[in-house]
């Protein structure tokens, strides 16, 4: 069991992104994005913290993050990871910020915010395997992937139910004045977090920020389109740097 924020570092040079997955995925789920944006920049894989760690609300996990890796200059927020991910940036840790099928509050999921909680019951009680990783995935799964999509140990599933228990405790600042470049990728298949919320999370992001729908893709698409994640991903992390 994970008792503090573990990282895996790829790459030797270009900026520093950091790769934040969702409430019950791994962040070794990353790999086939990352091993393609190492090639000019240094990925780094997060894995959160287990059992009664993970009862901690985005904000305070986002410290837990800033602390494990240092200086960073973008963050990549997948799902849940995306309200990790807006804290960094709202603080002023990050230059950059990409949320891929993801939101910076649960509001902006509608009756589907309400339910975040929900999902660590349907962790616990319905032992997420292959069935579930494909669902989420809109697309098949190789069978020694599924642990990277789902939580699928005991530590796996009770964190998440603590870690979806305190989504909501923090309001991370608004993000629409921060001087931080965005970007949003989102799967127009993605089952968990629909399509349709770009234009809210546009909302909270600073003005003309791109969005980018990737067809045929739902809601791993770091994971099942890593190729068209990282021919958006990579030209806006260069661009940071200029």
């Amino acid at each position: 069991m994970r008792t503090r924020v573990e990282v895996q570092r790829l790459g030797t040079t270009g900026p520093v992104v950091v790769l934040l997955a969702g409430l019950g995925a791994r962040g070794s789920g990353f790999r086939p994005l990352a091993d393609r944006l190492a090639v000019s920049s240094r990925p780094v894989l997060v894995e959160y913290p287990e059992g009664r760690l993970a009862a901690c609300g985005p904000g305070t996990l986002a410290l837990a993050v800033r602390e494990a890796i240092g200086s960073m200059d973008a963050v990549v927020g997948s799902s849940y990871g995306g309200l990790v991910a807006a804290h960094l940036a709202a603080r002023g840790h990050v230059r950059g910020l990409a949320l891929v099928g993801s939101f910076t509050h649960p509001d902006q999921l509608g009756v589907r915010g309400l339910l975040v909680p929900l999902l660590g019951a349907a962790a616990v009680l319905g032992r997420p395997g292959p069935v579930a990783a494909r669902i989420a995935a809109r697309g098949r799964i190789a069978p020694d992937q599924v642990p990277h999509i789902v939580p699928t140990t005991p530590a796996e599933r009770w964190s998440v139910v603590l870690r979806s228990l305190a989504a909501r405790r923090e309001t991370p600042p608004p993000l629409r004045d921060a001087p931080v470049s965005c970007i949003c990728l989102h799967g127009d298949l993605d089952p968990l977090v629909p399509v349709e919320i770009l234009p809210g999370v546009a909302r909270a992001l600073p003005p003309f920020t791109p969005l980018h729908v990737l067809r045929g893709a739902g809601h791993v698409p770091y994971h099942t389109h890593a190729d068209a994640c990282a021919g958006l991903l990579g030209p806006w992390l260069a661009r940071l740097g200029t």
